[in-house]
Order: C-alpha cells, then sequence, then structure tokens
C-alpha cells in the first residue's frame, strides 16, 4: 500500500530494524538519508518484510528474502545519505553478485569498441561547446574514430569570455582535431526573441544547433552521425517514462523530431565526476577536465526572461568577474558552479548624485558532487564585497548585486 502527495525532499532519520543484505553488520539505529516526503509504503506486501523506517515512511526499506528482492524508499545514492554508498555497494555485490568491473580504463575501451561499431566508415560530426563534457565526448571518439570525426564549435553569442579562443587552442592545435568554428550569434538572438518561457528557450535552441549542424553535414560528405556529451542527470531531468519532467535539457528534450543524425553519447551513463575521470585518463589538459561545468545553451538559460544582445553583454562581463575573484580567492576547484544570473527586471539606485535605472545581478554558486543535489556555497565575505564592488563599478548597466542562497533541492543550481 502507498500514501502518496506532493513530495518535498530533504534529510530525515532513517531506523534499521529486521536485518537485511543492505545493512548487512550495522548495528540496529538510526543514521540520516535524504528522502522524499509525500509518497510513502505504508504496508509491506506479503512475503516482505520491512528492514527500516522513518516518522513519514513506516516502509522505508524492505525485502523478501526468499525471493531476494530488496527495496528501498530513500535516496542512498546522493552525498547527504549516511553511508549510502555503503548500501549501492551492498546491493550490487552481496545480493547481485555484480563484479566491480566498472573502471575508467573499461569504461574507455568500452566506449571505443561501442563508438566503432555503431558509426563504421562513416564520417561523424561532434558538438563541441567547450564544456568539460563535450570536450571528454570528442576526445573519446577521436580515439575510437580518428580523422573521421569533424567537431563542430557554435559560436551562439551565449558563451563565457573567451570561451571561443580556448576551443581553438585545445582541440585545433593540441588535438589537431579537424574543427569547423560556427559564428551564429544574429541566428540564436533571432530564434530567441520574445522567448521568456525556460523551456521554450532550451527547445529553440536545442533545435537551431541541429539546423546548423544540419548545414554544416552538406560540406562534410557521408556525416549521419552527432556526437553529444550527453551526461545521465541530462537524461534523468528531462523526464523519462518512469521519471517527470525537471527541465528539457537542450541535447535530450530540445532535440527537433526530425533530425537528420543518429545521435553518439558514449557518456550518456556517466555522472560528472566519473567524466572529469575519464578526461584526465584520455590526457585532457586540467583547464579543460576541471572547468566549471556551463549549461549547454549557456548565458540563454542564465538570463531570466526575453535573450538579448545587450543583456548578454552585460551578464558576460560580470560573469567573468565572478570566475576571475573565485579564482584569486583559490576557490574554483572547490566549488561546483560559481556563476553569475541576470534577471530581466530593472532597481532604481543611486550612483554619484544620481538615480539609476539598472539591472540586478544574482551571484550564484553551490557545493556538489554529481549535481544532482547541491547546497548553496558559503563564500568569505570578502569576496562577496569584492564581486558586488567590482561588478557594480565595471559592468555598464548593473546598479545591484544579490546572492542565492537556495540548495537544490528546492531549487536547480541553474535558474532556468
Amino acid at each position: 500500500m502507498a500514501r502518496t502527495g506532493r513530495g518535498e525532499y530533504g534529510r530525515t532519520v532513517l531506523t534499521r530494524s529486521s536485518p537485511s543484505p543492505l545493512f548487512a553488520d550495522w548495528p540496529t539505529g538510526e543514521t540520516d538519508v535524504w528522502m522524499s516526503h509525500g509518497d510513502a509504503i505504508t504496508e509491506a506486501p506479503p512475503g516482505f518484510t520491512a528492514t527500516a523506517s522513518s516518522p513519514d515512511a513506516p516502509v522505508a526499506a524492505l525485502h523478501d528474502p526468499d525471493r531476494r528482492i530488496h527495496g528501498v524508499q530513500f535516496h542512498p545514492e546522493v552525498v547527504h545519505t549516511a553511508r549510502g554508498q555503503e548500501v549501492l555497494e551492498r546491493f550490487l555485490f552481496d545480493v547481485c553478485g555484480a563484479l566491480p568491473t566498472w573502471t575508467h580504463t573499461n569504461i574507455i575501451e568500452a566506449s571505443v569498441a561501442a563508438v566503432r561499431a555503431q558509426v563504421g566508415s562513416a564520417r561523424v560530426l561532434c558538438a563541441l561547446s567547450g564544456g568539460v563534457d563535450s570536450a571528454v565526448a570528442a576526445a573519446l571518439v577521436h580515439r575510437a574514430i580518428g580523422d573521421q570525426l569533424t567537431c563542430v564549435f557554435v559560436d551562439t553569442g551565449l558563451m563565457r569570455a573567451g570561451e571561443g579562443e580556448q576551443v581553438e587552442e585545445t582541440f585545433r592545435r593540441q588535438f589537431q582535431v579537424d574543427l569547423i568554428h560556427v559564428k551564429a550569434s544574429d541566428r540564436f538572438f533571432s530564434v530567441l526573441a520574445g522567448v521568456t518561457d525556460p523551456e521554450e528557450k532550451r527547445k529553440a535552441i536545442g533545435e537551431t544547433f541541429i539546423r546548423i549542424f544540419e548545414d554544416v553535414a552538406q560540406d562534410v560528405e557521408g556525416a549521419r552521425f552527432l556526437v553529444q556529451g550527453t551526461l545521465y542527470p541530462d537524461v534523468i531531468e528531462s523526464g523519462t517514462r518512469d521519471a517527470a519532467n525537471i527541465k528539457s535539457h537542450h541535447n535530450v528534450g530540445g532535440l527537433p523530431e526530425d533530425m537528420a543524425f543518429d545521435l553518439v553519447e558514449p557518456l550518456r551513463a556517466l555522472f560528472k565526476d566519473e567524466v572529469r575521470a575519464v578526461g584526465e585518463e584520455l590526457g585532457l589538459p586540467e583547464d579543460i577536465v576541471w572547468r566549471q561545468p556551463f549549461p549547454g545553451p549557456g548565458l540563454g538559460v542564465r538570463i531570466i526572461g526575453e535573450v538579448t544582445p545587450e543583456r548578454a553583454e552585460i551578464l558576460r562581463a560580470a560573469d567573468a568577474i565572478v570566475l576571475e575573484e573565485v579564482r584569486k580567492a583559490g576557490l574554483y576547484r572547490e566549488l561546483w558552479q560559481s556563476f553569475a544570473v541576470l534577471p530581466a527586471v530593472r532597481t532604481v539606485g543611486v550612483m554619484g548624485d544620481g538615480r539609476t535605472y539598472a539591472y540586478p545581478i544574482i551571484i550564484r554558486a553551490v557545493n556538489s558532487d554529481d549535481a544532482m543535489t547541491a547546497d548553496w556555497a558559503r563564500l568569505p565575505y570578502d569576496l562577496l564585497e569584492r564581486l558586488s564592488s567590482r561588478i557594480i563599478n565595471e559592468v555598464d548597466g548593473v546598479n545591484r548585486v544579490a546572492l542565492d542562497i537556495t540548495s537544490k533541492p528546492p531549487g536547480t543550481i541553474e535558474w532556468e
């Protein structure tokens, strides 16, 4: 039997009771877990025994030892759950009898073989954004098929400062990868004109990317495959048959149904920490592997409201200051993400003896292990002071700086 309701996530206390292989050699007692409050199993079905409970979930874990069926209501996979990794290890190795062969080397070897089997001798395009995901996907596919790969970097006008130059340096000069640089900012700003809904933005950006790749493919004979740096969290948040849509990632839910490519997604089953480990194994430079995540739609989903060239320039300048100061403070590697957000509203301020009416900038900084959950980062006050002072004094069109102190959940890391 299940009790359902509006789900809210947070820490709760789990009490382990009946013995279970999932909690082997654990003393009966309490531990902190991360779970949904709203949906709950109120009574174990015939043949099952409840092995753990919480105040809101009478059957937080259960098993049927005769049929070797085990289940949990909480989230052992998130970092907030104490000993959650041990629960998963017990299930995989003790209950299922799986072998620990999921190593970075094996991931690379399996991915290389899978890519070769999928594409054969065909030419392949890779959507290269400059972020770690697409960079690792490109390096992995290049290892598999070499000169059959052509990378395409699309300058959307929504990239971070210096992004295009870094991509050129790393892939054209350092890795000698065939790279096509498409400057398409006018095209993206055109399709985003008047669009304010986040889902519509993501889908418009995703379709425009695909149409540009289709244009490029006309000049690359035999190119019918497209490599994307899609990760497992992208798939989950975009919604599946069994999971609600949180936001449609442009490379998953934002893709047009009539696109002319078969997708190659060698990282689709991985989380960010695994992708970084694979990138290091492949020899990618540290500044690529450990750069903070940047969404595929770029600044388009960090501008809340209509995306315009003016707003993109303001946000790009503010974002560059955030990253520069975070690096100076020695926090860049410590933080999962740190960036600026521009809500398309104006606020009253005063500069000198005059009135201003300009945009606010929101600073967003979070700590996370896999982006599935995140805590807002406690940035030092002196860093916040420098950020506020520099952004207001150096970025035209900004007169206010605020700090987002929302964790995930209930908020997502990106604002849209």
